[in-house]
């Protein structure tokens, strides 16, 4: 039984019975070992033959009209696949010696004589037969060897990229480890200053002057939580894609004077040499969002350079575009850190004590700024101890048109009722008490349900109403008073702790008037109650 892979015999003679004869003599030793056997009854068709299969040896007759067994065997030999086929030639007359070297100059290995004695066939077969059988196994051994091998490098890139990725994995999840730690830290320390003033302010018998410095930390503590959830919210408001660009033209160096007089003010300027030079440069930019890039860099420089440190602003225009230049003489930023000093969670080596704090998200948080206002920012360092830089470049602008100032909406001026509906009971004593102060009349409720219903009891000139309200929402509390026509004309202002633009068109559709994000500084809510007012007297 032969199989694809057995070795296979091309018999080449133009005489039929000398083929025959043959074929049925190599068939008595298929059985042994296993080959195939295949005919042809001129050159021609054995060239056919050679030309679709590989054979263990080729039995071919010499003397064959048209194209002979030496031409045969030469056409065979000059095909680079068949050039080591080994040739038999069976002739029926003894060779002289020209014929024979002529016969082994067109490849032939052997010669055999008619009447053929089956003995030296035999073994002339079963020679050629195994080795071509040891040269199938050989390649198809060579074949696995390649596939495996193929395997095994598909294999160890496929682990190399997982290596990768998981050392990438392992150094985020650090990096978000650390930053989580450092957040525990910075929330702590300033909720420990306001326990601990609340505490003071608490004290039987305790003085004016203690009093009031306790409430000075808990108003700065404060600030400090709001502007540590600022940072958070804005970066993934920024890497979302969720924020939304207020631009107007903004003269960057007056703007950059603006952020160091306010660092002044707060004594960080202290000890240390600062140079400013800018020059009128104007940008289209969001001025709140600039202002946030400016007093980021500016609070990295104080932060990392030690007093009696140099710190250089350079504000003006170089190649067609506004450059912002900051240069400090501290710390530095390593070699391995500075390609990554951008990355989101990144900060150089701290310890949970350290002096400075930070959450090392301000620089990711302005290169997202900056980006979205289709500018650039690089940072430059020689080195820990030698300093650092930071350069940000933005498109330059035309100077704004000259406009008389608009007069601003002040604190109210008219006392109102006002509905208050805050869940948060905290936080709806303190604001109630606070509009108290102002002669408003405060009514309250704590959730959507009973707002409605005081609503329709109470009258009030003003709601303001918490977006996320139990039983019902703030957005169905708006919907619901608007659509009642003894509420309808209320006017209405969501409180929330989300700033997205989807946020603010949903408060719109739903029918409020104005839209506050928390923490509600108290003199934008006094300005929004004043604006509701104007409102109300205009219809």
């Amino acid at each position: 039984m032969t199989t694809r892979e057995d070795p296979k015999i091309l018999v080449v003679n133009d005489d039929p019975a000398s083929l025959l004869a043959l074929t049925s003599l190599l068939s008595q030793w298929v059985s042994e070992s296993p080959y195939e056997i295949l005919t042809a009854r001129s050159g021609e068709e054995a060239l056919r033959h050679v030309l679709q299969d590989d054979f263990a040896m080729i039995l071919l007759d010499v003397n064959m009209p048209g194209m002979d067994g030496f031409e045969t065997a030469e056409a065979i030999h000059a095909r680079p696949r068949s050039s080591a086929v080994p040739i038999i030639f069976i002739t029926a007359y003894h060779a002289d010696e020209m014929n024979r070297l002529k016969g082994y100059q067109t490849g032939a290995a052997d010669y055999l004589f008619t009447p053929i004695i089956p003995q030296i066939l035999r073994a002339k077969v079963g020679v050629f037969v195994a080795l071509a059988r040891k040269n199938l196994e050989l390649r198809q051994q060579a074949l696995k060897l390649n596939q495996r091998t193929d395997e095994l490098i598909a294999t160890n890139a496929r682990l190399g990229i997982e290596i990768k990725e998981r050392r990438q994995a392992v150094r985020e999840n650090k990096a978000k480890d650390d930053f989580l730690a450092m957040l525990g830290h910075e929330l702590r320390n300033p909720l420990n200053a306001i326990n601990s003033a609340i505490a003071v302010i608490g004290f039987a018998g305790v003085n004016a002057e203690s009093a009031n410095r306790a409430r000075a930390i808990i108003a700065r503590q404060s600030r400090h939580l709001s502007r540590i959830v600022d940072d958070l919210l804005d970066l993934s408001r920024v890497m979302s894609g969720k924020i939304m660009l207020s631009r107007q033209p903004i003269e960057l160096g007056a703007l950059v004077a603006s952020c160091v007089d306010t660092f002044r003010t707060t004594g960080r300027t202290t000890g240390y040499l600062l140079e400013i030079d800018t020059e009128i440069a104007w940008v289209d930019a969001d001025p709140t969002r600039i202002e946030q890039v400016i007093t980021n860099l500016l609070d990295n420089a104080f932060k990392y350079t030690p007093q009696g440190g140099d710190i250089r602003i350079h504000a003006g225009q170089e190649d067609g575009k506004v450059v912002l230049k900051i240069r400090d003489s501290g710390v530095g930023i390593a070699a391995e850190l500075l390609p990554h000093v951008f990355d989101v969670f990144v900060q150089g080596e701290s310890s949970l004590d350290r002096a400075q704090g930070g959450l090392g998200i301000g620089l990711a948080l302005v290169r997202q700024l900056i980006e979205l206002h289709g500018g650039s920012i690089e940072a430059h360092s020689d080195g820990s101890g030698l300093g650092s830089a930071f350069i940000v470049r933005l498109p330059s602008a035309a100077p704004a048109q000259l406009r008389q100032p608009a007069t601003h909406a002040g604190a109210t001026a008219l006392q109102c009722r006002i509905l208050l509906i805050e869940d948060n009971e905290d936080g709806r004593d303190m604001m109630s008490t606070m509009l108290a102060e102002y002669g408003h009349v405060i009514l309250e409720a704590a959730d959507g349900l009973e707002g409605l219903r005081i609503a329709a009891q109470g009258k009030p000139d003003i709601a303001l109403v918490d977006i996320g309200l139990p039983t019902i929402d703030g957005y169905e509390v708006a919907k619901r008073l608007r659509a009642d026509p003894a509420t309808a004309d209320i006017r209405l202002i969501a409180l929330t702790g989300y700033g997205l633009a989807e946020v603010q068109r949903l408060a719109v559709a739903a029918g409020f008037d104005l839209h506050l994000v928390k923490p509600v500084n108290f003199e934008q809510l006094l300005v929004a109650i004043g604006q509701c007012q104007k409102q109300a007297v205009g219809n």
